[in-house]
């Protein structure tokens, strides 16, 4: 075929055994676990929207690694999930987790991550017996800065630098036109050249990450674009999977992560490691003075660590009764554990203050430092973030998967770990909903137990032949209906960008957060939101989506952003549906349902399930039952 041009793109076909889709954490441990698995029986494809290198959640780096059970059990380890997202998550799934997550670290150790360690064992690797300097009672420290590419040079050197296709953007998966509710393929355009991909597989991975920037997002102006979790991550993988009828849980739950003000840098090493304490503005503990006011969500606010939802639930009731602004109290902290140190100890913890942002966040100390804030001499705002979904972190939305078969019971497993209840197509990471605090290590764990049952699939099924359903050449004039768009019209108005006959993607986006803050408890209403505000942002959806069709791409990256909003459009209306149907208000501090503002565990104790019939367009909403595998209590677990 001849050299594609913009428009008319050149369509390669490439067929393979496994296809993960993503390059982060969950797709690095796929690549790795299903080579090991398959050997040379098996083609291994993996398809990356970015370069792998510095791609997904730990592109910038990490400072600590966040799960890491060592001498805790991964019954402690489903309890501490379970407090956080306040009593519905999967056990099963978790535990599973709980049980490989540290052999993972210890490969990380040994491709070449730098781990802290103790005095006493000071060269020794974790799996040898040394001991982590831990920051809290899962997380150990490490040098990050270079995590992610550490991690995905062992990927790529087990599955073969010739398997990883970067800056390629999957934007569809495709069912097979034979067999009912069965993953054939993908397609993708490349977002360098002129080409779209169309990719035939046995075994699809979507693991695509989680989903940033359907909420106006705090920083605004010359901020634009600075976001806590990824702004990359445009809900792609619960979009994609939704659209091919896979079935989504618990898509209601978001979370809000208070995080330093402005710079959206991380607090867990200040809170954990520097013991630093937040107050409101006139120096109170405001955890302490609220304590009464948790006592509406229990049992939960009886656990050792508060819920993340209720301690912002305090922070609010602080910023709303005008005892604002939220400090983190770093002087205080620096000064306490100066006490104990010699001038150069000191300027140590100086030093390691500032390569926490360095290692993981590089505007934050861009922002102190533009700021002229020292740690040790200032105190520093904090805020709750614009809401996100995902996954890994202290939040459980995403796709109901089939657990693992020796502990999940009956009705949570339909034959292979991770796999969505679409027949071959997995996830992980971010993708996998009911669980949550995976983090990093989690999702690359959780990314290998996939890659090891996408293999135990495809062996299952060597003689399946992938049809895929729809026409190809009718699936690119899709795909490209934003290019056609722009050429169609560009010369009937003298400004490109303000056209009444297609809409580009930034306002496309602008409209999307708009009524997602306004209707869907964002960070203008404090969260809040109730049926009737729910109903009306759900007919600008409607329309919206309607609009989606008049999208313009003026060139590949518009092309890409494109589809990055649809995306989270997709993203968008299942979290809003899901807010919608379940009648209390589980994660305060997240969210609020002011129609039904209490916890209603009698009838709400459920997970909530939704699916999108790709045949008829229709969405089905349910509850599905909760149990506990694993025997909770509140009061005496710490993470």
């Amino acid at each position: 075929m001849s050299e594609g041009t913009f428009g008319n793109p050149e369509i390669i076909e490439v067929e393979t055994d496994i296809l993960l889709v993503g390059g982060g954490m969950a797709a690095c441990g796929a690549a790795f676990e299903a080579k090991r698995w398959a050997g040379d029986d098996l083609k291994i494809t993996l398809v990356d929207k970015a370069a792998m290198d510095r791609s997904g959640a730990v592109a910038m780096g990490l400072s600590a690694i966040n799960t890491y059970l060592g001498d805790n059990s991964p019954e402690d380890y489903c309890r501490m999930v379970s407090a956080d997202l306040m009593g519905i998550t999967r056990d099963d799934l978790v535990y599973d987790v709980g049980r490989h997550v540290d052999g993972t670290v210890h490969l990380f150790e040994e491709w070449g991550l730098p781990v802290w360690k103790s005095k006493e064992t000071e060269g020794v690797a974790l799996a040898d017996g040394g001991k982590p300097v831990r920051s809290g009672k899962w997380q150990i420290m490490i040098n990050g800065e270079g995590y992610k590419t550490i991690v995905s040079e062992a990927a790529k050197k087990s599955i073969g630098i010739e398997n990883v296709m970067e800056r390629v953007f999957i934007v569809k998966l495709l069912l097979d036109a034979n067999e009912d509710n069965r993953i054939a393929g993908a397609v993708g355009l490349s977002v360098r050249e002129h080409k779209l991909y169309v990719f035939k597989a046995n075994t699809i991975l979507n693991v695509a990450g989680g989903c940033v920037n359907i909420f106006r997002p705090r920083s605004m102006g010359e901020g634009m674009g600075r976001t806590w979790y990824p702004v990359w991550n445009a809900g792609s993988t619960y979009a994609m999977a939704a659209e091919v009828g896979a079935e989504l849980t618990m898509m209601e739950n978001r979370f809000v992560p208070a995080r330093f003000k402005d710079g959206y840098g991380p607090v867990g090493a200040w809170f954990l490691l520097f013991k630093s304490k937040a107050t409101n503005g006139f120096g109170e503990d405001y955890m302490t003075k609220n304590a009464d006011m948790l006592k509406d969500f229990a049992p939960y606010d009886t656990a050792a660590v508060i819920p993340t939802c209720l301690r912002n639930h305090a922070m609010l009731k602080e910023m709303k009764d005008g005892r604002g602004p939220i400090f983190m109290d770093t002087p205080t902290a620096m000064a306490k554990l100066s006490e104990t140190m010699t001038p150069q100890e000191v300027k140590h913890l100086e030093a390691e203050a500032w390569e926490d942002f360095l290692d993981m966040c590089i505007g934050q100390a861009g922002h102190w430092a533009g700021m002229n804030i020292r740690p040790e001499e200032t105190k520093s705002e904090l805020m709750p973030t614009e809401p996100y979904l995902l996954g890994s972190h202290s939040g459980c939305c995403g796709i109901w998967v089939s657990g693992p078969s020796d502990i999940a019971p009956a009705e949570w497993q339909w034959g292979y770990n991770r796999m969505t209840t679409v027949n071959g197509l997995f996830t992980a990471g971010d993708g996998v909903g009911a669980s949550g605090h995976k983090f990093s290590s989690g999702s690359h764990t959780e990314g290998r137990i996939a890659g090891k049952e996408m293999v135990r699939f495809c062996k299952d099924h060597a003689d399946f032949k992938p049809a895929l359903k729809g026409d190809i050449h009718a699936i690119a004039e899709e795909i490209y209906l934003p290019v056609r768009n722009y050429f169609e019209h560009k010369d009937k108005t003298t400004a490109e960008d303000v056209n009444p006959f297609y809409i580009t993607p930034k306002m496309f986006q602008m409209r999307l957060q708009k009524y997602m803050d306004e209707y869907v408890a964002g960070t203008s209403t404090y969260y809040q939101t109730n049926k009737v505000m729910l109903e009306i942002g759900l007919d600008h959806l409607r329309m919206l989506k309607e609009d989606s069709k008049n999208l313009r791409a003026k060139d590949l990256h518009e092309l890409m952003r494109a589809w990055e909003n649809y995306h989270r459009l997709w993203a968008a209306e299942s979290h809003l549906r899901h807010i919608l149907f379940r009648e209390e208000t589980r994660y305060p501090g997240f969210f609020y349902r002011t129609d039904f503002p209490n916890l209603d565990e009698e009838n709400w104790k459920c997970f909530v399930n939704s699916r999108h019939d790709p045949e008829t367009g229709e969405w089905e909403m349910k509850k599905v039952p909760h149990k506990d595998l694993v025997e909770k209590t509140y009061g005496g677990q710490a993470h």
